[in-house]
């Protein structure tokens, strides 16, 4: 058990790095191996901004809920689960409805 817990805390790092780059510079992201298909520097919508940076907060905060639901409780992994991912697709078709329409 402590293993497993050890890498789930090793393999974590990594992630937790990319979320907090994602946070910072939801740009790089969104254009990570895109920058080539463009002669100009391509103008991103703010939602899309606006939903990467909140979609990398929510997975910082639930990521942890779901890896420890799995390690010490797998019948809660499923339902865990599937809250992370449906919060994910929820919070993007808030921000979506609740945009600024442009008219």
């Amino acid at each position: 058990m402590a293993a497993e817990i050890f890498l789930t805390v090793i393999f974590m790092i990594p992630l937790y790095a990319f979320l907090i780059w994602a946070y910072s510079s939801p740009e790089d992201i969104l254009l990570l191996g895109k920058r080539c298909k463009y002669q100009e520097e391509p103008e991103l919508s703010p939602n899309v901004v606006r939903y990467i940076k909140s979609a990398s907060v929510f997975t910082m905060i639930l990521s942890p809920i779901v890896l420890l639901a799995l390690l010490f409780k797998p019948d809660f992994f499923g339902i865990a689960l599937m809250v992370f991912i449906f919060g994910i697709a929820i919070m993007g078709v808030f921000i979506i409805l609740t945009a600024d329409r442009k008219s």
